[in-house]
């Protein structure tokens, strides 16, 4: 399973870094769509797995990201969440692939 998380959480880091770009605005709508779905199925399967925190920040990721009602919080402000958010997917791959190796 991890590896689906990996394969999952690797793309999501790479579009919100990108989102640092110029890019147009279709690209963003589409980095919201990513990442509700993404967030969604990473909350689920904390869920699965039991694990409470990761499951309130997958899902608060994932209402924040929703592109229904959009959230303005300005260009910098998302792009401080973007990094913040690519950040903390790319250091838990790193941790639970270590957790993984000392079971």
């Amino acid at each position: 399973m991890k590896n689906n998380l990996t394969v999952i959480k690797i793309p999501l880091a790479i579009l919100l870094l990108l989102c640092l770009l110029d890019m147009p605005y279709g690209f963003y709508e589409f980095v919201r769509f990513v990442a509700l779905i993404a967030f969604g199925i990473l909350a689920y399967q904390s869920k699965e797995k039991e694990n409470k925190s990761e499951l309130i920040i997958y899902a608060s990721l994932a209402l924040l990201f929703q592109p229904f009602f959009k959230i303005a919080l300005g260009r910098t402000l998302w792009n401080i969440v973007d990094v913040i958010t690519a950040i903390y997917l790319l250091l838990n791959i790193v941790r639970n692939q270590k957790i993984n190796k000392t079971l």
